[in-house]
């Protein structure tokens, strides 16, 4: 079922989803399975999982010479979607990135996809390269997530890369995209960056999540704001409880985000990282209560592969 079916069905009432990570290569799923065991408590609809950028590693070649090669490190986004959907019952939806895909790549991709019976998709442009200060489309690629959402939707109505292929089945997708409601990194300013978000609205998104933020004033003014110029699909907020001292300098560095003062202080009163967990727990069950008074249609929980922290939230919420 689409998201936005699953977000009607639900007649008001919020959703509980949440983010995985695939394991690295070599390890197995099991580890993946007993983080989302307990959390199928909360009857979450659908699970995203994300795909990751190719990224340059060194090999040793002897004579103290080293080759640059090419590589994922987490691949496998599209079996461990198949092993879940069949595994739980419950719609997976695999992150589809433009950096690392060709168009042909991408158009084969959403074959498996329907194949598969993943009806769901989250379109991003991606990062940069490890090492690259900014983002290069592959040859062959998208440089824009406006530009794959495009190629996504036309894809559902038979519209192929060298051609159109009628067919009585509805292959349509349902897509989501992201949102920003401390702006994306690479904007110059909160009203491009809402522009580019409507761009890609208008070239077939049916929902956006938003990167994780910390003070819901953010998300409301974000919300408030994409509606005064248009945008009128679900806004899903993502949520993800600090978990360590290093957080503190980590997310802002990575993500470009603030943390409010309150919660920066109370990490810092932490001897632990055990205490750290706790404060963000706390913080994310009283961030989620206030999000589930505005009336949103899912809460989205980034995971990180861990579980623990999201169980003692959503028992406090849902």
């Amino acid at each position: 079922m689409k998201i936005t079916d699953h977000i009607k069905n639900a007649n008001g009432k919020t959703l509980f989803s949440f983010e995985i990570v695939p394991p690295q290569k070599g390890v197995g799923i099991a580890d993946l399975y007993k983080n989302i065991d307990p959390l199928m408590e909360f009857k979450p609809p659908f699970i995203d999982v994300t795909t990751s950028r190719e990224e340059y590693i060194f090999l040793e070649r002897g004579n103290g010479l080293m080759e640059r090669k090419i590589t994922r490190m987490r691949p496998g986004t599209l079996g461990i979607c198949s092993a879940i959907q069949n595994k739980y019952n419950v719609d997976t939806v695999p992150h589809v990135l433009c950096g690392g895909f060709t168009k042909e790549e991408t158009e084969y991709l959403l074959v498996d996809c329907m194949y598969l019976g993943i009806n769901n998709i989250v379109a991003l442009r991606g990062d940069a390269m490890k090492g690259e200060k900014y983002f290069e489309p592959s040859v062959g690629g998208h440089k824009y997530a406006s530009d794959l959402v495009k190629q996504i939707h036309d894809l559902g109505i038979g519209e192929y890369l060298h051609g159109k292929i009628e067919s009585d089945v509805d292959n349509s997708f349902c897509i989501g995209v992201a949102g920003y409601p401390e702006k994306h990194i690479e904007a110059p300013s909160m009203n491009y960056d809402l522009q580019m978000l409507k761009k890609k609205v208008e070239a077939g998104a049916d929902y956006i999540v938003t990167q994780m933020f910390f003070d819901n004033q953010k998300f409301f003014e974000f919300v408030k704001q994409a509606r005064e110029i248009g945008i009128d699909v679900p806004i899903i907020p993502g949520i993800k409880p600090i978990a360590t001292k290093t957080h503190l300098q980590m997310l802002p560095q990575v993500f470009k985000i603030d943390l409010p003062e309150a919660l920066i202080n109370e990490v810092l009163k932490c001897k632990t990282n055990n205490d750290v967990r706790e404060v963000g727990i706390e913080w994310a069950i009283n961030q989620s209560k206030e999000l589930l008074d505005f009336g949103i249609p899912v809460l989205h929980f980034y995971s990180m592969g861990k579980s623990d922290n999201i169980l003692k939230i959503g028992r406090e919420i849902f």
